[in-house]
C-alpha cells in the first residue's frame, strides 16, 4: 500500500491553508467560489508525480465537439463518473496540458457542482478544493443523517443555499461556463454498489440544459483508504494510467423524451430511470476503456 495524502504531500498543506480564501462556512451568499490559482501548483505536483505517460483524455474529438457547441451558445453539461477527489483536478490538467487553444478554453470554463463538505470538513481538503471553480449545494442526503430536531433547522438551510445554487448555475450556463455533475453524489466506494446509484435530482439537470457528455474515469492515483475511508487526507497516493474519456454530444432532452417514453405508463419513479440509464451508458464505455486501459498497463 502506498503513502496516504497527508504522509507524502504534508509539506504542501501549510501552504494551501495560508493560501485558502474560501468560506469555511457555506450559506446561500457564497455558494459560487471561483478558482483560487495560487493553489493549483500543488495539485499540479501531485498529479506530475502520479500520473503515468499515456494518462490523458479519451475521445478528444468528442470534448472539442462540447465545447464548440457551448461556445456556439448551447448550454453544456458534463456528468462524470466519481471514483476520486482527483477526478476534477485530472479533467482540468489534461485540457490546460493538451496544447491547444480551445482545450484550455474549455478548461477555464468548467464550474463544478461540490457537497458543502469539501468547504467545511478541514482547512486543507478547503484548501485543495477552492483551486477549482465551483457552485456549492447542501447534499439533502446528508440529511438523513440528522436527529428529527436537526432535520428540521437544517432543512431549511438546505432551501435556501440549493435555491441559491441553482440561480448560479442559471447565471452560470449565461456566462458560457460548462457545468460538472458527479450524477453519484459521491465517490464510489468498492464492494457498496449504492455509492454509484444516480441521484434522482439529476433529472432536473437533464431538462435545464441543451447539451451534455457522459465522462468515464478510469485509473486512480488517490484511493480511498479502506482503515480511515471518511478522513480525504488519508485517502492512498498511488501512480496509475488515468484516462478520462467522453462520449459523443448528446442532446439532453431528446435523451431524456426516449427514456421516459419507453417506460410504462405505470412507472412510479420516472425521474430514477432517466439517471438510471446515463448510469448504465458511463458503466458502458467504462468497461470498454478499461479493457484497453489494462493492455496499455500490462503491454
Amino acid at each position: 500500500m502506498g503513502q496516504t495524502l497527508i504522509q507524502k504531500y504534508s509539506k504542501n498543506f501549510a501552504a494551501l491553508k495560508e493560501n485558502s480564501v474560501a468560506a469555511a462556512k457555506i450559506d446561500e451568499s457564497n455558494i459560487y467560489q471561483s478558482a483560487n490559482l495560487s493553489n493549483r501548483p500543488m495539485m499540479w505536483q501531485i498529479l506530475d508525480e502520479n500520473l503515468l505517460p499515456g494518462s490523458g483524455l479519451g475521445n478528444l474529438e468528442n470534448f472539442k465537439d462540447f465545447y464548440q457547441q457551448v461556445k456556439a451558445g448551447k448550454s453544456g453539461l458534463i456528468l462524470s463518473e466519481h471514483y476520486t477527489n482527483l477526478d476534477l483536478p485530472e479533467i482540468v490538467y489534461f485540457l490546460e496540458k493538451q496544447g491547444s487553444d480551445w482545450a484550455k478554453e474549455f478548461s477555464e470554463r468548467i464550474v463544478a457542482v461540490a457537497g458543502m463538505k469539501l468547504n467545511e470538513a478541514d482547512p486543507v481538503v478547503r484548501g485543495f478544493t477552492e483551486a477549482f471553480t465551483r457552485v456549492v449545494i447542501y447534499p439533502t442526503r446528508s440529511l438523513d443523517k440528522l436527529s428529527p430536531e436537526e432535520k428540521a433547522e437544517e432543512e431549511a438551510r438546505a432551501r435556501k443555499i440549493n435555491f441559491a445554487s441553482m440561480r448560479a448555475m442559471d447565471a452560470c450556463k449565461k456566462r458560457g461556463e460548462v457545468i460538472l455533475v458527479y450524477p453519484a453524489g459521491t465517490r464510489y466506494r468498492p464492494g457498496k454498489p449504492e455509492t454509484k446509484r444516480g441521484l434522482r435530482e439529476i433529472d432536473s439537470y437533464l431538462r435545464l440544459f441543451d447539451i451534455m457528455i457522459l465522462v468515464s474515469n478510469n485509473g486512480n492515483c488517490l484511493r480511498i483508504n479502506p482503515e480511515n475511508p471518511d478522513n480525504m487526507l488519508h485517502d492512498i497516493v498511488e501512480k496509475d494510467l488515468v484516462l478520462h474519456t467522453a462520449s459523443p454530444v448528446i442532446n439532453c432532452k431528446e435523451f431524456r423524451k426516449s427514456v421516459l417514453d419507453a417506460l410504462p405508463a405505470d412507472e412510479p419513479d420516472p425521474k430514477q430511470k432517466t439517471i438510471d440509464r446515463v448510469m448504465e451508458l458511463l458503466q458502458e464505455q467504462h468497461d470498454k476503456v478499461e479493457e484497453e486501459r489494462l493492455k496499455k498497463l500490462n503491454g
